[in-house]
């Protein structure tokens, strides 16, 4: 029964929604704050207006979400952890031996892209 039990618990915590990234705020030391956030999907206006974003529609079904730009867009990485969003690989194409994407700039969740993580291309994919 014992095994069933912790099975069944470790099922929940692995169903659990993730925390939301940062949005580049730095705590005291000067590294990204690792407190958890809003998503900026989920700010109201008020709110989406104090994290520098706008209130605009986004993808096909025109829904109206706060996108917020990201101060790091463009830049070089390879991994998400090397940006406030993720890191999007500079072709979808499948790709041999490491490489490098730039971050994505800003949370609009919708387009066709390829993110790259641990210096390899992910699965592309499209969100409308």
């Amino acid at each position: 029964m014992r095994p069933i039990l912790t099975l069944l618990c470790l099922i929940l915590v692995a169903c659990a929604p993730a925390v939301a990234p940062a949005t580049g705020v730095k705590d005291g030391d000067g590294g990204p704050s690792t407190a958890p956030v809003q998503s900026p999907h989920a700010l109201d206006a008020g709110q989406c207006a104090a994290a520098g974003g706008t209130m605009r529609p986004v993808c096909m079904m025109g829904t109206v979400q706060c996108v917020v730009p990201y101060a790091d867009a463009g830049r070089t990485c390879r991994d998400g952890d090397d940006c406030q969003g993720d890191c999007r690989a500079e072709t979808m194409e499948p790709q041999r031996g490491p490489v490098t994407g730039r971050c994505q700039a800003n949370s609009d969740p919708c387009g066709c892209y390829a993110n790259v993580e641990d210096g390899r291309v992910d699965a592309a994919l499209c969100v409308d």
